[in-house]
């Protein structure tokens, strides 16, 4: 007997409208404006108001205050900037995402004490940096990191005692190598060998005695004569002979710069 394999086939679930309901449908519907299942603005799918909204961006505005928060997410992409202000305290968190990336900088501050994080980290990056450490206090450590990367270097300062380990390290990255010494008892070691590779040499004997072996390593390989002595009596075999290795060469250095 032959066997006949018959394949099932998926339910179409695309989301459907009813035109009937619409308020298009003597209108842009009946001239292929819209098309149900793939153009249309009252079904509840992304996709298919986008579309709508890309084909006919001058109807955005009839959407402000909807009662589907994605219809108003979306409307708002397409908004002129002069009409978006109604929105900026809508109370669903993806309409504010999208405002936080379209209004006028000057606005941006009705947003800085969002309650959702997305947004606040959207203005933290887009805030102009004369009024960017107003937000250097945000409770969230993702939107003090980035007050961190965009901060003025000069005024990092506010931040070397960050409780986030992530916000002090951009800091040690970033702030001026004279006033790394803020940072050179940091209870994380990772950021103390930050400081130890950037900080200026006259100032490494602050890490010289660190407790970990790794920090005082990067001590060793930048150390001027003075302290290069004090690390080649260091417990530790690797730093003292980085040390050992850097005294040894230095007549050699001082006749190469002599010629």
């Amino acid at each position: 007997m032959a066997m006949h394999s018959i394949e099932a086939q998926d339910p179409d679930l695309t989301p459907l409208a009813d035109c009937n309901q619409c308020e298009y449908r003597d209108t842009l519907l009946a001239n292929a404006g819209c098309k149900p299942g793939d153009v249309c603005i009252r079904a509840h799918s992304g996709r298919q108001i986008d579309r709508f909204l890309k084909r006919h961006p001058g109807l955005a505005g009839h959407y402000i205050a909807d009662d589907f928060w994605e219809r108003r997410a979306i409307a708002a992409r397409y908004l002129p900037t002069n009409l978006l202000r109604p929105l900026l305290n809508d109370p669903d968190e993806a309409v504010r995402r999208v405002l936080a990336y379209r209004v006028p900088l000057d606005w941006l501050l009705e947003l800085r004490q969002d309650s959702d994080r997305e947004v606040r980290v959207t203005v933290a990056d887009r805030l102009p940096e004369t009024q960017l450490e107003l937000m250097a206090d945000d409770p969230d450590y993702l939107v003090r990191a980035y007050v961190a990367k965009r901060l003025p270097k000069g005024r990092l300062f506010r931040l070397v005692a960050d409780p986030d380990t992530e916000v002090r390290r951009i800091v040690a990255e970033r702030i001026p190598s004279v006033s790394l010494g803020l940072m050179a008892e940091d209870k994380e070691t990772n950021i103390r060998r930050i400081v130890a590779q950037r900080m200026e040499t006259e100032d490494l004997a602050l890490l010289s005695r660190d407790p970990d072996w790794t920090v005082r390593y990067e001590v060793a390989i930048r150390a001027e004569d003075d302290l290069l002595a004090q690390l080649a009596e260091d417990p530790d075999p690797e730093v003292s002979q980085i040390a050992r290795d850097r005294l040894a060469n230095q007549p050699e250095r001082q006749a190469s710069d002599e010629r």
